[in-house]
């Protein structure tokens, strides 16, 4: 059995969890989150908890167990709680501006990049060079980080560009230099 899918996922009171079928839909303070999840789960509502039931010990059954109720629990932390991250931008001249419909960034190309934020994803940039990321589903957060970072990875020689906030840049030594 597995220890993660077995725990059941309590519905705190100010959320509202509707299951219909293979959908869950759970709706809270911090927004409205829909998924659908495998059709072999067995996903149901009991006394105030969502429970998830596989319906064999087979490998690949036993892996989506704990998926599956990760998943639930992660959207039900998402409508109570929401889930941020932050960007640290490093580099002279690199800056981000919040803007009404997402980001305005200038990252050393000879024009300004704009990004675009999905529905449901708050972006601020509290400094220039600091930039938070929130949102109620989980997924959506991270995906939006990742793609902000890919617009400029941080280098190894000098550590300019994008990173997480925390993140260790490996660093190189560079040239040997003149004698």
């Amino acid at each position: 059995m597995s220890r993660i899918g077995k725990k059941p996922i309590p519905v705190p009171k100010n959320v509202t969890a509707t299951i219909d079928g293979q959908t869950v839909k759970v709706k809270g303070p911090k927004g409205e989150l829909e998924r659908r999840l495998h059709p072999s789960m067995a996903i149901a509502m009991e006394d105030g908890n969502i429970t998830v039931a596989r319906p064999s010990d087979e490998p690949g059954h036993r892996a989506l167990h704990g998926l599956t109720r990760t998943l639930v629990a992660n959207m039900v932390d998402g409508v109570t709680k929401g889930y941020s991250k932050q960007l640290e931008i490093v580099g002279v001249g690199y800056k981000a501006e919040a803007r009404p419909y997402g980001l305005q960034l200038a990252l050393g190309f000879s024009h300004p990049v704009e990004y675009r934020a999905p529905k449901g994803i708050k972006l601020t940039a509290p400094q220039p060079t600091q930039v938070i990321i929130e949102g109620a589903d989980k997924e959506l957060v991270g995906q939006v980080a990742a793609e902000l970072r890919s617009l400029r990875p941080p280098e190894p020689y000098k550590g300019k560009g994008i990173k997480y906030q925390g993140e260790q840049i490996r660093r190189k030594a560079g040239k040997a230099g003149a004698k």
